[in-house]
């Protein structure tokens, strides 16, 4: 049966703020850093599924522990960039999901928010609020990898590093890496959370320095 529910929270129409972002690929850019732009969404793609995917596939399990892996997840964002857009993303998406869907437990969440008891980190979010929803675990982290992919290659078409059919055709080379990441998430646990692509991560922590840009990180 046609998940009408995942495509809606994939479609770009459905605002949080995600296309404000380009993970690190502006910074890269400008630092004349970025080579191939396939392997750097291929490295994209493998540090999302290490580093987020075990936080969103944990908090769907046990959506209880929302709190606690949001904290956490605040604790290991060490780059102000990331933990930004982490937060931006994350927030957004609780508010309008709670708003849109009419769900008592995202309205009790966002109250949390509110209340500042939550940093509301995009990743649990993310489990907490599919797993609210009735996505099944399979079909959030997919659609979360696919976030991740969808919005580096917006960021690159704007960027003028790839025409806009170009990036699709990207995009469908990327479909093995991206099933292969996938596989690979479906056995990490909080605890194999890991760092796979640093330079990724070390060039969106310059993005506040940029003399000037287009996106938020």
């Amino acid at each position: 049966m046609t998940s009408w529910l995942v495509l809606q929270l994939a479609d770009s129409a459905f605002p949080t703020g995600g296309f404000a972002h380009s993970a690190g690929l502006e910074a890269a850019v400008q630092a004349g850093a970025l080579g191939s732009l396939e392997q750097w969404l291929a490295e994209l793609v493998d540090q999302t599924a290490h580093g987020q995917l075990p936080f969103v596939a944990a908090v769907h399990d046990e959506p209880e522990r929302l709190a606690e892996l949001d904290a956490l997840v605040r604790a290991m964002l060490w780059s102000q960039v990331a933990a930004r857009a982490s937060r931006a993303q994350g927030r957004a998406l609780l508010d309008v999901a709670a708003r849109s869907f009419g769900h008592e437990v995202l309205a009790e969440a966002r109250a949390r928010l509110a209340k500042q008891q939550l940093d509301g980190h995009l990743a649990p979010v993310f489990g907490f609020v599919t797993r609210a929803l009735g996505v099944t675990r399979g079909d959030a982290l997919a659609t979360f990898l696919h976030l991740a992919v969808r919005g580096a290659l917006s960021a690159a078409v704007r960027l003028g590093c790839a025409g806009p059919a170009e990036a699709q055709a990207l995009h469908h080379r990327l479909h093995p890496v991206l099933d292969a990441a996938l596989a690979r998430a479906h056995t990490l646990t909080v605890d194999d959370v890991a760092q796979t692509a640093p330079l990724v991560e070390l060039y969106q922590a310059t993005h506040d320095q940029l003399y000037s840009r287009l996106f938020q990180s």
